[in-house]
This record gives structure tokens, C-alpha cells and sequence, in this order.
């Protein structure tokens, strides 16, 4: 019984890969690409095996589109630096291929002037896209609900209008995330001074509220079945359709901890609405900010959501974008 008592998985059964479910011989489902093979690192986290894995035309132009955009992304970053590959290395967190200036608005620019950014960004949705389309589509093979697909969707939702909604209602791609680590959180912190500081923005509240909770729930539901595998809790759909003494510990637990229950079903229910209404509401934050809020602290005080801080000096709170400098 001890062995099951560690954080890591310390019992792994080893037997031949399993290859999947069969596959049609009609030809409509092209076949799977490998045999599959065990890692026992892996097994110390969930299970051993790797692969078979099954891509179709989706997956590979996916993965074709993707690794033009990253090619591109990465060879002007490799440019910015001199083609020097030590430096390329040493900067990589604070290089990136930055968006048209706002001069250019949506036209397309010179490739050194924010072109290449407009061609790494169409490969890179129609990657995305392509990946969107083949987890519908494999979910719809195995006879699944979408619940993947749109929890997916979900995310490229809040991508989308970051790189492509809000620059076109703002007239401008420069009003786009730069491709880069430390640019693109630069970018972030940017905006928000702009914008009179996002935290007063009441869809970004819900997002980190939803983001919050989603940690929150996958965490507790992931410790309560670590908790209960000593009774096989892991085995959730067996517990489901026979009461074992796993899945009636766990819901006892909750049950007396919080004062009502969760069943295998309803956690996962709870999980996927947090998880996917954090990027829903964060971009819909996004999408109003510019286009129909200019200064989210002067909105919060308008509506009374920011406290009413005593005047320091006598001096009014002004509209940063009515100072000299600032865009009107």
C-alpha cells in the first residue's frame, strides 16, 4: 500500500504499447504514424507510453505553418543581432520581431518594417486554426463531444484579439503583441499604463477571478484523486457506473469539507466553464479597451469601483492622453 502513497508514480506495469482502436479499411482515416514506445521519466507522471500518433493532411500543414512562422520569427531575431548566434542566445528573452508602426495603419508595410511580423502572423493563425480543426475533427472520429475543440477555441479566441480584432477596430497593426518573451510582457505592462491601468477593467477581473479558480479547482481535483488512488480513484469511469470506496471516500471528503458534493462528472464540468471563461472574458477586456473605454481608472471612478483617494497637492486626475506627447 505504500508504494501508492508518493507524489510520483512508483509502480508502473510495463506491457506492449497499445496501438489504439482500429482503424477503418476504407482508406477514409489515413494511418497512424509510429508503434508507439514507453519512457518510464514519463510514467512518473501519468502513463509510459508515447505515441502512436495520428496527423492527417490538419496536423502536418499545422505543423508546416507553424514552423514557417517560428522559422521567420526566429531568423529576424537571429538578423537583429548581426547573424551572431552567441548573442542570438545570450538577448533571445528580450529580442522580437516587432508589429508595423502605427503610420503604416493596416496597409501592408516593407518586409523590415513590420511585413515579415504580418507573414509570421498569417502562418502562425492558419497553424493554430489547423490544429483547432483537427481536434474537432479527431474528437468527432472517436465518437467524443467537442468539449476540447471549444476549450481550445476558447484560448485562440483571446489571440485572435491581441494579433488580429482589436488592431483592425483600432485602425492599426501596430496595436498588436510583438512576437518575443520580455517584448510581449513589455508590451502588456505598456498597455495597461495607457489605458489607465487594466486592473480597474472589470473583464479583466473576471479573467483573473476565472483564472484563479481554475487552478483552484484542477488542483483540488487532481490531489483528491491522487488522494484516493490507493482505492483505484484513477479509474474514474469504472468508479462512475460502480460505487467503490474511492470515488465515496472522495465525495464524502468535499462533501463534509465544503458542505456539498462533487461527483466525477461535475468537477470536470466546473474545471472546463473556469478554465475557458478565463481567456473568453480577458479578451472581450481587451476588445473594449481603446475601441470604447480610453481610461479604464477614470471609467473605475466614474462608476464608483475605484476608492476615493483624497487629493494630494490639489491636483485633478487628468486623462494621460490629453497631456503634450499624448495620442488624442
Amino acid at each position: 500500500m505504500a508504494e501508492y502513497q508518493n507524489i510520483f508514480t512508483r509502480v508502473q506495469v510495463t506491457a506492449p504499447p497499445y496501438p489504439g482502436v482500429p482503424l477503418p479499411d476504407d482508406g477514409s482515416i489515413g494511418g497512424r504514424e509510429g508503434k508507439g514506445f514507453l519512457q518510464h521519466l514519463i510514467g512518473k507522471f501519468g502513463d509510459a507510453q508515447i505515441g502512436p500518433i495520428y496527423l492527417g493532411w490538419t496536423g502536418l500543414t499545422s505543423l508546416l505553418f507553424g514552423f514557417i512562422a517560428f522559422e521567420i520569427i526566429g531568423l529576424n531575431m537571429l538578423a537583429s543581432v548581426g547573424w551572431n548566434w552567441i548573442e542570438f542566445v545570450r538577448q533571445l528573452p528580450w529580442l522580437a520581431l516587432e508589429p508595423p508602426p502605427p503610420s503604416y495603419g493596416l496597409s501592408f508595410p516593407p518586409l523590415n518594417q513590420g511585413g515579415w511580423w504580418l507573414i509570421a502572423g498569417f502562418f502562425l493563425t492558419a497553424s493554430v486554426l489547423l490544429w483547432w480543426l483537427r481536434t474537432y475533427q479527431r474528437a468527432k472520429a472517436h465518437g467524443m463531444g467537442p468539449h476540447i475543440a471549444w476549450a481550445f477555441g476558447a484560448a485562440i479566441w483571446l489571440y485572435l484579439v491581441l494579433g488580429f480584432f482589436r488592431p483592425i477596430l483600432m485602425g492599426s497593426w501596430g496595436e498588436a503583441v510583438p512576437f518575443g518573451i520580455f517584448p510581449h510582457l513589455d508590451w502588456t505592462a505598456a498597455f495597461s499604463i495607457r489605458y489607465g491601468n487594466l486592473f480597474y477593467n472589470p473583464f479583466h477581473m473576471l479573467s483573473i477571478a476565472f483564472l484563479y479558480g481554475a487552478t483552484l479547482l484542477f488542483a483540488m481535483h487532481a490531489a483528491t484523486i491522487l488522494a484516493v488512488s490507493r482505492y483505484g480513484g484513477e479509474r474514474e469511469l469504472e468508479q462512475i457506473v460502480d460505487r467503490g470506496t474511492a470515488s465515496e471516500r472522495a465525495a464524502l471528503f468535499w462533501r463534509w469539507t465544503m458542505g456539498f458534493n462533487a461527483t466525477m462528472e461535475s468537477v470536470h464540468r466546473w474545471a472546463w466553464w473556469f478554465a475557458i471563461l478565463c481567456p473568453i472574458t480577458g479578451g472581450i477586456g481587451i476588445l473594449l479597451t481603446g475601441t470604447v473605454v480610453d481610461n479604464w481608472y477614470l471609467w473605475g471612478i466614474k462608476h464608483h469601483i475605484v476608492a476615493a483617494y483624497p487629493q494630494v497637492w490639489a491636483a485633478p486626475t487628468v486623462d494621460p492622453a490629453t497631456l503634450p506627447g499624448g495620442t488624442p
